[in-house]
């Protein structure tokens, strides 16, 4: 589409600036999806590139439908999604573990607390005596 209020060299730039911006290749600004910077990118001033409306329609009409992120940008934010959703999964897992854990702990109390009433009753009842044999000389030790 021709844009008739700026000349084919000014359109031709700021296509050429709008396709390095959007494949996330730009040369001579900070890559943001940005009007200033896709004049910035084309080498015009803003006014004219405010003249080129049919470039203008189109850089609206992508940034509409994809949005205003550069492909940069994009993974960028996938990437800390994808982490998020790690982290979420992570602490998911500690919680249970720690449920776990404190579980572990209360049986293994209760363990010890019943060892050490089985050995308290044991020490008490549990004097054992030896029984002397019948016939034995004085001095032998039962065996």
């Amino acid at each position: 589409m021709n844009d008739t209020s700026v000349s084919a060299k000014t359109e031709h730039k700021l296509r050429a600036a709008m396709d390095r911006l959007l494949g996330g290749k730009p040369q001579h600004s900070d890559g943001r999806l940005t009007k200033n910077n896709l004049a910035l990118e084309a080498g015009v001033s803003p006014a004219t590139m405010f003249r080129a409306k049919a470039v203008l329609a189109d850089w609206d009409t992508h940034i509409d439908t994809h949005g205003s992120l550069t492909p940069g940008e994009a993974r960028r934010d996938a990437d800390i999604d994808g982490l998020r959703r790690q982290l979420a999964a992570a602490k998911r897992e500690i919680t249970e573990l720690n449920r776990q854990l404190t579980a572990a702990t209360t049986v293994i109390a209760s363990l010890h607390h019943d060892n050490q009433l089985l050995r308290a009753e044991r020490h008490a009842d549990g004097v054992l005596v030896p029984f002397a044999r019948t016939g034995a000389a004085e001095g032998d030790v039962p065996g």
